[in-house]
This record gives C-alpha cells, structure tokens and sequence, in this order.
C-alpha cells in the first residue's frame, strides 16, 4: 500500500513537471534513456556521421550507466533520477521538447505523460534474445495490484517501434508488449555489430590484455549469472569453485562477472591465481571476445555468445523455483544450445567430458540472430535520422 502511495505521489509529480515542461517549444533532438549503454553507444557512433545537425541527449538510470556513457565523451549525459534534482528537471525537459525518445528498457515514468502527437519513440531493448519473460508475461506481476498491471500497460503502450534482430524476438514482443506487426522493425541488434568488425575485435581484446595481463594465452570460462534480485552476488549460487578447479586445465582461468545489477563483489574464495572477478568490467560483449567457455543459466549472453561458435554450459540449479517466480518463454531444456548441468558434479563432469554440439550452436544462432549482419547501429542510426529529417 505505502510503496503504491509513493510510486503514485512521484507519477503525479512527474506528469506535472512534463507538462509544464511541454509548454516549451520542440526542437530538433534526440532523448535516449539509457539503462544498459551498449546499444545506445553504437548507435551514436553512427547517428554522428549521420545527423551532424542534430542533439543528442542520455538520461543515465544508473550510476555505472552514467559513467559507462561519460568515459566515452559521448555529449549531454544526465544522471535522471530525483536524488540529482537538477539533473532530473532538465531530462524532463528534454523529454518533453524531443523530436525522438529511444529507450533501452522499461521505465514507469511512460505510464504518467504523453508525448507530442509528432514524437517517435523507438524502444532499443537491451538484449538480443531471451530465455525468461518479462513484460506482460511475467510471472511476478500476477501479485501486484491491478492499480500496477493497467500502469505496466500504459508504459508499454508508449512504445510506438521495437528493433528486433529476429523473427522470434518479434513473436516475444508482441507477448510482452502487445506490439502490433506494423510496429516491429527488423534492424537487428546494435551491440552485435562488433562481432562483424575484426579491427575493433582485436582492438578489444588487446585493451582486455593489457588491463587484465594475466588472461593472455589462458583458456577462459567465462561464469555469468542471471539477476536473481536482491544483492547477493553468487552467495546462494550452487557453485562449489574449489571441485571445479579441479577439473580445469593447468592453462585455463574461470572469470566470474556478475549482473550490474549487483553491487556486491563476488565472494571468491582464494584460488591462486585461476578464478578471477571481472564483475566491475562495463562490457560483457568484450569478455565474450577472449572467451573460450561460457557458463550461465537464463541469461541472455548466449544470444551474443553464439556469434563466437564456442561452447556453453547451462547451470540453472534453481530451475524449478525460477520457472515458478519468472516463467520462460518456452522449454528451457529444448531452448538452450549446450548441456545442462544442475549440480557443481554434474557441470564438472561435463567440462571433463569436453564434448559439445557447435551445430546446435548454429542452429541456436540462425534463429535468433537472423536480421543482426553487421549493419545493426546503421540502420537504427539511418531510421532515427529519417524521423528527425520529416
């Protein structure tokens, strides 16, 4: 009742300042909001040789999103949230006198205003595929208030585009969102684009090297969790890191990188040299270059990971009670192209082993990254520039 109370009060008050702030006259930019940067970094990059006479400017959700952002002179970066007041009036501004708002994510503020009848707002979405549901399919929402379902569909409802980079995404959206077909556009995903690009590929991973030396010539396992909620790092996970270094190779390290969500650092025990925390490094694309072996649950790394045509392992050791809380979009064990493992034994057995299907890979690839060839942040860029042009 009191968080319903507060989340009421901070709409009213945001709906208010919006339409004060409409009163100004509309200009020719653009607003991102931004709560996982890498899409949005690509397609600035693009929208800059593209829409030189244009504004751009990001409203940072998080701290790191801001500094992730800041670190790349991208321009006019916000720290959008009330704790910043100043900050927070003036992306209300932005956001009310923009010519065109792209989002990275859901954000509750959408259910409280209205845009200019000629606003375009292109929803960006920050992953390439998915495993768990979200949106209207999300299990959890079940126990909110009606008050809070009918608010989840007015912020949805102001998605007027969302990029995909597959027919399956498309299928999702529509679920999740209630998209309409003529709403989908089939730009494929910007941070893939670097999987396609071998010089900044190998810019990439000599930058990785020369700040973490120690990776150079190792095989890696890379170990990336979901986001369970909460802030306990990998302190519930069923991971047992002493029986696993006993079955990796004298030349292989284990890199564990937790969500950003997570602000705790991961609790490692002392492992002489071989398991390391890379939880504070902003890019996981970047990681997946010098990855030899990924290790997730129902993330959505192996989306992107797929591009690399190298193994994975599934480690779900919560499956029943997380299919229960968040639900899936489908079979997890029919989705996920590698083994899966539900005990530390189990998953050692199958690093042992070291058998893996690459064909299912590509076939996991094929579906899920059809639209996503390279070209991703140009056509975003080249669509956004068409809106701001008319």
């Amino acid at each position: 009742m009191i968080r319903e109370l507060a989340i009421s009060f901070y709409l009213m008050l945001f709906s208010l300042l919006f339409r004060i702030s409409s009163l100004f006259q509309q200009q020719k930019k653009i607003v991102f909001c931004v709560s996982f940067p890498e899409n949005t970094l690509d397609i600035n990059e693009k929208l800059i040789k593209n829409a030189a006479n244009s504004r751009s400017i990001f409203l940072a959700t998080t701290a790191q999103t801001k500094r992730m952002l800041e670190e790349n002179q991208i321009g006019e970066v916000l720290d959008f949230t009330p704790r910043k007041p100043l900050h927070f009036l003036t992306g209300i501004q932005h956001l009310a006198t923009a010519k065109v708002v792209v989002l990275d994510n859901y954000f509750g503020f959408l259910s409280s205003i209205r845009f200019k009848p000629n606003v375009k707002v292109l929803q960006i979405w920050h992953a390439a595929g998915a495993i768990k549901t979200f949106g209207l399919k999300d299990s959890s929402i079940q126990s909110r208030t009606s008050k809070a379902n009918q608010r989840f569909k007015d912020v949805y409802s102001q998605f007027q585009y969302v990029i995909t980079g597959s027919h399956e995404m498309d299928t999702i959206f529509h679920e999740a969102f209630s998209t309409q077909e003529q709403q989908i556009i089939h730009t494929g995903i910007p941070r893939t684009d670097i999987f396609f690009d071998e010089a900044r590929k190998n810019n990439t991973i000599k930058k990785i090297y020369s700040e973490y030396p120690q990776f150079e010539n190792k095989k890696i396992v890379l170990y990336a969790p979901t986001f369970r909620g909460g802030n306990n790092g990998i302190t519930n996970a069923k991971l047992d890191l002493p029986l696993l270094k006993t079955k990796l190779s004298d030349d292989t390290i284990m890199l564990i990188r937790l969500h950003p969500s997570i602000k705790e650092k991961a609790n490692i025990p002392e492992m002489d040299g071989t398991v390391f925390d890379v939880s504070q490094y902003p890019y996981i694309n970047d990681l997946l270059l010098i990855t030899d072996l990924l290790i997730t649950d129902y993330s959505s790394i192996p989306f992107e990971y797929s591009f690399m045509r190298r193994p994975m392992i599934f480690f779900p050791y919560d499956l029943e009670g997380y299919a229960k809380d968040r639900g899936f979009w489908t079979d997890y064990e029919k989705l996920v192209p590698g083994p899966v493992a539900y005990t530390t034994e189990e998953l050692a057995i199958i690093l042992e082993k070291d058998s893996y299907d690459l064909e299912r890979i590509d076939s996991f690839h094929r579906r899920w990254n059809e639209y996503s060839t390279g070209k991703s942040s140009e056509n975003v860029a080249a669509l956004i520039t068409k809106w701001l042009d008319d």
